[in-house]
Formats: C-alpha cells, structure tokens, sequence
C-alpha cells in the first residue's frame, strides 16, 4: 500500500500559484463531465463551471492529502510504525481530520464532487474500524506479510496490507545496479518490521494467528527463490548491499516464523468481527447497504438460483456431447487463443462495450497455461474445459488498464482505494459479467459453457456464506471452509485444498470481501434496473455499450456511488 502515498501534487501557497491550481481544477472538472448527459446526471449539472467546482473543493483535495498522508505511518527503526503507542498519539490527529471533512458544507455541490467527499469519509471510516475493531496489527501475523510475487487483480491487494510491501512482479531480470540497490533498500524494511511484530501481536484470534503463519511460511519459500533466482542472473556482479539485505530478510522471516509456531498454543479466541461490526463496516467503510442478516439472505437466494440454473441448464443440454477438457498443453494453447478472440470478438461483434487498444494485451498476459488435471484447483478445472467464463471475470484486467492508461480527473479517485472499499465494483461487475455476457449471447454456439458460469456463481455465493458465518463466531474458518465445498457443484472445491484455505483466510481477514462477489453483482443488476427504467421513462433504449462506459467512466469507487453518479438519486 506504500505506493497509495505521497502521489498526489501538493497544493502551493499564495496567490498566483492558486490562481493557477483552480484553473487546473476548473480543467480537471471540465474533463469529469464531459459528455454526462444532463437528463441523467439531473439538474443542479446546469451550472457555470466556476459552480461546478465550488471553491471548497479545493479544501477537499487538500484535506485528501493531509488525510493520505497521515495514513501512511512514521517509520520505527526504519519499518512502519504500529506500535500502540503510536496509534494513541495520532488519535486526536485523525479527530481533527474528520471535524475538517464534516466542516465541509457540500449540499449545492455537483454530484461527482459530492461522491468524492464520500469517499473521503468511507476511507476515514475504514481507518477508525480498523483502530476499534480488526486492529490486524495485533490480531493478524498475514498482516506482516512484506513480499509479493504477483499482481493483484483489483486496485490493490486484497486484505490489511502493511505499507512495506515488496512487489517483486515489478522487477525485471537481470537486475539493473539501481534495481538492486532499490530491491536492497526494500528487503531492509523486514527484521525491523518483524521484530516491531512480535510487541505488537498480542491478539487471540486463534484462525487467523494459525492460517496467518502460512503467509509467513511462504514469504519464507519466496526469499528462498528469490536467491536463487539472483544467484542464477547475477553470479559474480551481485551487489554486496542486496546480497546482505537479502541474507537478513531470510533470517528473520524464519525466525518469525518459528515464534508464531510457539504462540500459536496460547491462542484460543474467535476470529470474526461479530454481526453488528461486520453490518457497520459494510454500511460505513464499503458502502454496501446491507445488514449481515440481509447478506446471509441474499447470498442463499444466489446459491438456490445457482443451483437451479445449472440443472435447468444440464436437462436443456441432455442431449449435446458433453464438455471436453484440454489434457495436453498444445490442445490448452489453441482453447486459450480461441477463447480470447471468441470473447473479444463477441464484446466487439455485439458492441457490449467499447473495445479499447489495451484490452486484448491486457487479457492475453493471463491467459493461462496448461497444468495436469490432478493439479488443477476450482477455477482450473473450468479453464480447461472452457477458459471464457473465466476470462469473461479478466474484466478485472480490463479495468486495471483503464486505471493506468486514462487515470480518473478526479484526484480523490484517480489511485487506488484504501481498505479495499473498491471490492463491490470490481468484484461485483467481475463476477456480474460471467452472467451479463451469458444472457447477452456469449455461448449460444457452446451451450454447456453455460453450465460452468452457473457453477462459478454457485461457488462464490458459497464461499461468500461461509465467510458470513465465519465473521459471526458462529462458525470457525475450516467449518467456513465445509460450507464452501459442500455447497459448490459437481465437488470442484474438492481437489485441491489450497484455493480454499486462501480465500476463507482471506475472507476472514478483509470483512465483506466473501460477499463481495454476490452483493457487488446484485447492486449493479439493480443500477442497471434503475438506469434502464430511467431511459425508458424519457423514451430512450437501454445500449449496453453506453452503459458499461459511463460505468468503467466512474472510476473504482463502490457500486453505490456508482449508481448515484449515473443516475442522479441518492437514496435505492
């Protein structure tokens, strides 16, 4: 999360330099509602541009950094500091920052700047649930997970994350000198972070201390090929300061390690936040608005709509050959390049949705490779007997892109989320889309794909209702973990139990993330109800291509402010 920080321009004092910041703000909002239809976006749109972008705006980015950068915490012996002591002395600072966003009067504000007021608030929201609540820094080991090896799929990775992470995916080998010494510089950051760790862990959450500990135990496997992999491209130029940095890293990671093993006897609490917390959190931080209760019915109602489908979907089907799985890497290959372009072809053929130059990179970086069917976990099954339904939730890469190549005007929005409050969107409209392609004709020439999207869904809404149970203490995470292989078709969740253990872990970890999936999709069914509705009311045909642009156009905030921005209502 180190990289949310310090990105955004600071604000220069005096005259001429704020005459000069409000005329890019003026350019900046001119930019944002350009081409909003004012029949949608409503009335208080029909402004001068000096109105649109009221005066305190200004205050609002201002304040967005101040917040952004309080967030990001002092260093302790070179590693982040969180220690108890530090979050008690910063207390009566982040009071003093939301007295400054609730002194900010924004009723006659545009829409847009009003959502990114907001989003402020849930950010700051996340901030105190995390100090009153999840506190990871004492109840979760995972939390100190310094070293990543991949990309994360959405905005940022999923789950508390420390702000010391390494992203070694963004590293090129053979490194250059100044990739080392940036590499060193990083790697420096882990005995004193993990040491800080070992004060600060003082937790009893007996799930998360225990699955928490795998997290360590495999940053402990990824210092380990990380050596190697240097030794292999630098054998004799290695520069000194990385090969000791690395050494230390290594030592400490499993030293770490071993005294999690020792405490993890002395651990026997609930993992979970508790139903009323987990509704609060939802309401407050991810904006979704949904109690527990109303989730746990919602999620039942996706899993028996699920189920229903795809045996409705199997007797329609009855009489077709069935599906066949590639079991060879050349017969993977050709599926995977046939998948791509019977996707992109459909999204372009049916004009779904715009068709942009980095959408077919983007996809093809994750195509996938062939792997042995003993190995293949949940979601490789499905690939390889029919890699779209999966490559139709890569919509994930298709907004990762947009993120990159045409950032958000907005300042507020144009970075990722804190607290992972952008998992209703890109989660949502993710998992929305194996559905919404479906229906719009995606697999009429291959019909027991359809088969599969319906097992996907199934799946998710069962892992989601685990999690509920979970998070309410009234189950622990392996009896989470049943509910998800018991409930998921065909016994796809049976085969490899990795896939399970990390995403009830994760789930456990990052509230609402489990239901995400299902409530995301369902919020933005509704939007596209409302939003539909809306033009039928003013005469006008609901164009899928025009929809999903003014949703990607919003940025990655929640579904909810989505719909407000698209709309023009408030209040579902």
């Amino acid at each position: 999360m180190k990289k949310y920080f310090f990105i955004f321009v600071v604000f220069l004092f005096g005259s001429a330099a704020m005459l000069a910041q409000q005329e890019d703000l003026r350019k900046d909002d001119e930019k944002f509602l350009k081409g909003r239809p004012i029949s949608v976006l409503g009335a208080s749109m029909i402004q001068t541009q000096e109105e649109r972008l009221p005066k305190d705006y200004q205050k609002l980015v201002e304040l967005f950094n101040d917040w952004r950068e309080f967030e990001s915490p002092p260093l302790l012996g070179g590693a982040p500091d969180y220690t108890a002591s530090r979050f008690k002395e910063d207390k009566k600072v982040f009071r003093d920052l939301q007295k400054r966003l609730n002194k900010i009067n924004i009723d006659d504000w545009a829409v847009p700047q009003q959502i990114d007021w907001h989003v402020v608030r849930a950010e700051m929201n996340g901030y105190d649930f995390n100090y009153r609540v999840l506190r990871p820094w004492e109840r979760d080991p995972a939390f100190y997970q310094v070293v990543w090896s991949y990309k994360s799929d959405v905005p940022a990775h999923e789950g508390p994350t420390n702000h010391a992470t390494i992203e070694l995916w963004t590293y090129s080998f053979p490194l250059t000198q100044d990739e080392q010494q940036r590499l060193a510089k990083e790697l420096r950051v882990v005995p004193p972070l993990l040491e800080q760790a070992r004060e600060n862990l003082v937790g009893n959450a007996r799930d998360l201390w225990v699955a928490g500990t795998e997290n360590l135990r495999r940053q402990e496997k990824k210092l380990d090929s990380l050596s190697k992999k240097l030794g292999q491209h630098h054998p004799n130029n290695l520069h000194p300061n990385l090969g000791g940095a690395l050494s230390h890293a290594k030592q400490s990671t499993r030293s770490f390690v071993k005294w999690l093993d020792s405490q993890a006897t002395y651990k026997n609490g609930p993992s979970g936040v508790g139903k009323e917390n987990y509704t609060w959190y939802q309401q407050n931080v991810h904006l979704v608005p949904f109690s527990w209760e109303e989730e746990v019915s919602l999620l039942k109602r996706e899993l028996d709509r699920a189920w229903s489908s795809l045996v409705l979907e199997e007797q329609k089907n009855q009489g077709l050959p069935p599906l066949v799985a590639a079991n060879t890497a050349e017969a993977f290959e050709a599926m995977a390049e046939k998948g791509v372009q019977r996707l992109l072809g459909f999204l372009s053929e049916k004009k779904i949705m715009p068709i942009k130059p980095n959408m077919e990179p983007a996809l093809r970086e994750h195509m996938g490779q062939f792997v042995p069917e003993d190995q293949r976990n949940f979601f490789l099954i499905g690939m390889h007997y029919d890699p779209v339904p999966l490559y139709s939730h890569f919509y994930h890469w298709f907004d990762l892109a947009q993120m990159r190549d045409e950032p958000h005007s907005s300042p507020i929005r144009r970075e990722p989320l804190l607290y992972n409050i952008f998992d209703s969107k890109s989660e949502g409209i993710a998992t929305g889309v194996e559905e919404i392609f479906m229906h719009a004709g995606l697999y009429e020439d291959s019909p027991r794909s359809k088969e599969i999207v319906w097992i996907m869904l199934a799946q998710r809404a069962a892992r989601g209702l685990g999690s509920l149970y979970a998070h309410a203490n009234m189950m622990t995470m392996e009896e989470a973990g049943r509910v998800h292989v018991k409930w998921t078709p065909r016994g796809w969740m049976e085969r490899e139990p990795h896939l399970l253990k990390f995403e009830q872990h994760l789930y456990l970890r990052q509230p609402g993330y489990g239901t995400c999936y299902i409530t995301g999709k369902y919020l933005i069914e509704g939007l596209m109800t409302e939003y539909a509705k809306q033009l039928e009311e003013q005469g006008k045909k609901f164009v899928m291509k025009d929809f999903f642009k003014k949703f990607n156009d919003t940025g990655n905030i929640p579904v909810e402010l989505v719909r407000w921005e698209i709309t023009g209502n408030k209040q579902r």
